[in-house]
């Protein structure tokens, strides 16, 4: 079995584009906060890259913006080439069969601030 599942922040703005055969695709990267805290008592993350084809990647282009975040559920993939130096280069990424729209870092922003105007003052 092949299952990956994911909820993560998008690193960047996700751009669509075509393959050479004019399959849609997108590329882009989550950030998934670990749940431990370091060392230094802050959590770090790990980077995760993804891609997305056809409908689901169509989807994604219109809906993900850096910062957002997201659940992704697809498979792992391994694959590799030989770059312009000549060197093999060994790729390890999620290909994206779901998408769940979690919070926008907008939406995000706008409750913050909503919570820190609810708040009325006392008198004392």
């Amino acid at each position: 079995m092949n299952k990956v599942i994911e909820i993560g922040r998008s690193v960047s703005d996700v751009e669509l584009k075509q393959t050479l055969s004019g399959t849609s695709a997108v590329g882009f990267s989550i950030a998934v906060q670990r749940t431990y805290k370091n060392a230094s008592g802050k959590y770090d993350s790990d980077f995760f890259n993804c891609v997305a084809f056809n409908k689901t990647a169509e989807i994604i282009s219109r809906n993900v913006k850096k910062g957002d975040l997201i659940g992704i559920e697809g498979k792992l993939r391994t694959r590799n080439y030989t770059n312009g130096e000549g060197k093999q280069v060994y790729v390890t990424e999620i290909v994206v069969e779901q998408v769940d729209f979690l919070q926008s870092k907008n939406q995000e922003e706008q409750t913050l601030t909503e919570r820190e105007t609810d708040f009325e003052e006392l008198d004392r």
